[in-house]
């Protein structure tokens, strides 16, 4: 290697880690003031108010989504922004075996949609709209109770991953809006 050759490729290395020094990377919904390994609540999150719903399956959604928001505490006194969910799910046949003369189903796909609405506390109007969805499978068996708590557990899955699903969206959301401030 030529000497004129050694030194194009040092200062290339050299350009190369001055620009990534220049990257900063955090995670989305990080305090600044908190030492980097602790874990702080994002004061934005906590200060969502879900409004409530009326289903089971929602009501699930609901509850798992404020203990994420506020670590377990609870809906917040004076909340900065209210969150209007609205809840569906649908459920389908995923697999088929034939049992005498009727085709019975073996295997379920139950699919649950939130669509929801970020609105000011003060003065009610939306500054963020969004929709998330979450599929989950399950076996359906012969016996009508244990084929009916499949469904239902499988709701419950769904409803866990779905509020997981919808805090990072409401932070990547208030992120854009300046709900971080």
């Amino acid at each position: 290697m030529n000497p004129t050759s050694r030194v194009s490729l040092l200062t290339g290395l050299a350009l190369a880690f001055a620009v990534a020094s220049g990257c900063t990377v955090r995670p989305l919904l990080a305090t600044p003031d908190v030492a980097p390994g602790s874990v702080a609540a994002a004061p934005a999150l906590s200060s969502i108010a879900v409004s409530p719903v009326d289903t089971r399956y929602a009501q699930e959604v609901r509850n798992h989504l404020i203990f994420l928001l506020n670590g377990g505490a609870g809906q917040p006194a004076n909340a900065r922004y209210t969150l209007d969910l609205s809840v569906t799910r649908s459920t389908s046949a995923a697999a088929q075996i034939q049992v005498g003369t009727d085709n019975e189903p073996t295997a379920g796909t139950l699919t649950m949609i939130a669509s929801y609405t970020i609105k000011d506390g003060q003065t009610a109007q939306p500054v963020a709209t969004g929709r998330r969805q979450v599929t989950s499978a399950y076996d359906v068996p012969r016996q009508e109770f244990a084929a009916l708590r499949a469904v239902r557990d499988a709701e419950d899955r769904a409803a866990r991953e779905l509020a997981e699903l919808l805090r990072l969206a409401l932070g990547q959301d208030l992120a854009r809006i300046g709900g971080q401030s």
